[in-house]
Formats: structure tokens, C-alpha cells, sequence
């Protein structure tokens, strides 16, 4: 089959290596032609802008860090819509809100093209073992003819409805496990200080029920204070930030979730937006007065 890649970046050149061993001829653009040398020399091609790249697809897939990146790259002038021809698919694998996906899906529609959000979850790891999540919405038939290439970027692709579906279940993952660590912060720096070694909380709340996939990576991420990036701080905040506004879209209370986006927003504030996520627990040390680490 032939694919189409767009954004070649932390997630996008995992998935885009699993497909191209998956046995597909592969068709890549990123703004940054380095971050796809990898690609190009397993055999993937170059193409030289988004419509190039559908040009040369049956279906294609894109990576992208923002919202309006996914809308500039798919219909902006020399996108891929203008590329694209009747009977073809796009599968939008960012993170982005549903209204976004809709509007990207009426320039489909006037193509012929089937425009699906299918957001995945499972980190820079995940989309290296193909093992991710992919929360798909949109068109059933167009999921099932391309589930074969969805399944090279992770072993839990699901339906989960009509167009924005997906885009909804990742909003919705992405709110609980980005507040959960705002939570874990306050709770480990209340501890510290109230005089229990950093590592004897963690052993405690892992064999108990304040156990949570946030916390996991505690220990070779925050004890080590490394903050290297992965998934950022400023996609931190602008996916909790996506989750705030459709609340108040859908007139849904949001308190808990406003208050974990501003966390993420002082830690960008602070010059931290490009650390790892984790970094959001450095402002509630700084309030607090103690580090999230074991003692020596």
C-alpha cells in the first residue's frame, strides 16, 4: 500500500519506521528533512511538501505537535487536501479537538477524501514497540480497509464512533493522567515534608491503591531530576487546555481540570516548556520548600 507520512518527529518517526517494516511503500514530510533521514534511508521517500506526499498516497497519516498545525498542513495552501483524490483516506494521529477534525472533514468531503481522528496514546516508547493505543473516529469502513497499517503503530487500535470520537477519548485520557500528575506532585511534597523518604512513599502508594501509570515513572524521572524532553511541558498544557475549552464548549464544570492547566502554564512561564512533562512538578517544590527525590 502506498502511505503517506507527515511530521517525522518524537512519536512521528516510530510510527512511520513500524509502517515502513510493515512491508508499504512510504512517502514522508517534515518541515525539519533531518528528522527523516532515518526514514529515507530504510527506504522511505523524500516528498517535497504535504500534497506531494498525497499525491503519491492512498491514505496518510499526520503527526503534529498543535491543532492548527494538522489545519495548515491539511487544507492550507499546498496541503494535503490539495493533494488528495476521491477514494482516498487521512488519518489525523495528533492530538487535537474535535471541532479541528470537522472542519478538515468538510474539505475532505468535497474531495471525496474520508477524514478520521485517531489520536494515540502510549508515549515515545509505545510508538517505538508498536504497542500504542489508537482511538479512532470517523468513517467504519475506511477503519477496517486501513486497520492493517493501524496495527503497525499499535497492537490497541479501536472504534470508538463517528468523526471527533477519538479526538474525545484522547482529551479525555490526556486530562486524566496530565491532572493525576499535578495530584502526585502536591501528595509527594506533603510527604517529604511531613518526613517520609521519597522512595518509601513510592514503594508504599505502588502496592496500594493510589497507584497510577503517572507515578511509575518516578523513579528514573523526577528522583534522577530528569527532565529530558519526551512529551513537553507546552503539549502538556495545550492538551489540558484542549480539554478546558470543551468543557466550557459543552458547559461541563472543568474546576479540578483549570486548575491543573494553570500548573502547566507557570511551569511554562518559568522557561520550562520544553522539559518533560514531569518538569510540572518542580513548581509545587519550589511553593513547597522540598525536592520530590530519595534521600542519599
Amino acid at each position: 500500500m502506498k502511505v503517506g507520512f507527515i511530521g517525522v518527529g518524537f512519536m512521528g518517526r516510530h510510527m512511520a519506521r513500524n509502517i515502513l517494516k510493515g512491508g508499504h511503500d512510504l512517502t514522508v514530510f517534515d518541515i525539519n528533512k533531518d528528522a527523516a533521514e532515518e526514514l529515507l534511508s530504510l527506504g522511505a521517500t523524500w516528498a517535497a511538501s504535504p500534497r506531494a506526499a498525497a499525491e503519491a498516497s492512498e491514505v496518510v497519516f499526520t503527526s503534529l505537535p498543535r491543532p492548527q498545525d494538522v489545519e495548515e498542513v491539511t487544507t492550507g495552501e499546498g496541503g494535503l487536501m490539495s493533494g488528495m483524490s476521491s477514494g482516498t483516506a487521512y488519518f489525523d494521529l495528533s492530538t487535537t479537538d474535535p471541532s479541528t477534525i470537522k472542519r478538515i472533514a468538510e474539505a475532505g468531503n468535497a474531495r471525496g477524501v474520508q477524514v478520521l481522528d485517531a489520536p494515540v496514546s502510549g508515549g515515545t516508547g509505545g510508538a517505538e514497540a508498536a504497542t500504542l493505543c489508537v482511538m479512532v473516529g470517523g468513517d467504519k469502513d475506511t477503519y477496517d480497509k486501513f486497520k492493517p497499517v493501524l496495527d503497525l503503530i499499535g497492537d490497541k487500535a479501536m472504534y470508538c464512533g463517528g468523526l471527533g470520537s477519538g479526538a474525545v477519548s484522547k482529551i479525555v485520557n490526556n486530562l486524566i493522567g496530565l491532572s493525576v500528575g499535578v495530584l502526585l506532585s502536591e501528595a509527594f511534597t506533603m510527604g517529604i515534608k511531613a518526613g517520609v523518604d521519597a522512595q518509601t512513599l513510592f514503594e508504599a502508594v505502588s502496592g496500594s491503591s493510589g497507584n497510577t501509570t503517572s507515578m511509575r515513572s518516578f523513579p528514573n524521572g523526577i528522583f534522577q531530576r530528569n527532565f529530558d524532553p519526551g512529551f513537553q511541558v507546552d503539549l502538556a498544557a495545550k492538551d489540558v487546555g484542549l480539554a478546558t475549552q470543551l468543557g466550557r464548549d459543552l458547559r461541563v464544570p472543568m474546576e479540578m481540570s483549570n486548575i491543573a492547566q494553570q500548573r502547566y502554564i507557570d511551569a511554562q512561564n518559568k522557561g520550562w516548556g520544553r522539559l518533560a512533562a514531569g518538569a510540572v512538578a518542580r513548581v509545587q517544590e519550589e511553593r513547597s520548600g522540598v525536592e520530590i527525590k530519595p534521600n542519599e
